[in-house]
């Protein structure tokens, strides 16, 4: 495993719980349906406030961001914070109530789409991996070309011969008045 890409991120939660209940914020807006019923249900296993759990989420997706841009390196980032997907980007919970990150169909393929040539680094330490990519609950193939040498001859190209598996991993926390994440991205 090699890591291409490590966010963090802090949200000061009552700052955020204003900001949640401003006339008219579009912040609500920004995390799936999905997103918003598990924030509610943990608020009410836990006895606070919904805004907690979100500022959480939100410093979990804000992480999320961190790390694809660390993993694109010099490369042009693929959205503007004014046109980054926020809801297409969830932090949800699994069967076991840990954290995941699960990508829309559209931004996954972007970043399948951009991330190859930043992975394709690592390449020779995952010649045994198997051909998928996940991100998420999604899985995709995702075949990297590498040289193959045939003795004498010039290398050729190969699309079979190395394939790479992407793998978020994000941790939340919250304590007092501060919701903190990272989230980490590795091949």
């Amino acid at each position: 495993m090699s890591v291409l890409g490590l966010g963090h991120d802090v949200v000061d939660v009552s700052a955020f719980a204003e900001q949640l209940a401003e006339p008219g914020s579009r912040m609500r807006g920004l995390f799936s349906v999905r997103e918003v019923r598990q924030a509610g249900e943990r608020a009410r296993r836990k006895n606070d406030d919904e805004s907690t759990h979100l500022a959480a989420k939100w410093a979990g997706k804000e992480a999320v961001l961190k790390a694809w841009c660390d993993a694109l390196g010099d490369m042009p980032n693929p959205y503007t914070i004014e046109n980054f997907p926020w809801n297409g980007i969830e932090i949800v919970d699994d069967s076991r109530g840990r954290p995941c990150v699960a990508l829309r169909p559209d931004v996954e393929r972007k970043l399948c789409a951009l991330l190859p040539p930043a992975a394709s680094r690592n390449s020779d330490e995952m010649s045994g991996a198997p051909g998928l990519v996940r991100m998420g609950p999604a899985v995709m193939r995702m075949p990297i070309v590498t040289p193959v040498s045939t003795g004498s001859a010039p290398a050729a190209a190969s699309s079979a011969s190395v394939s790479l598996v992407f793998r978020w991993h994000v941790s939340l926390s919250h304590d007092g008045g501060i919701a903190s994440a990272v989230a980490m991205l590795t091949v």
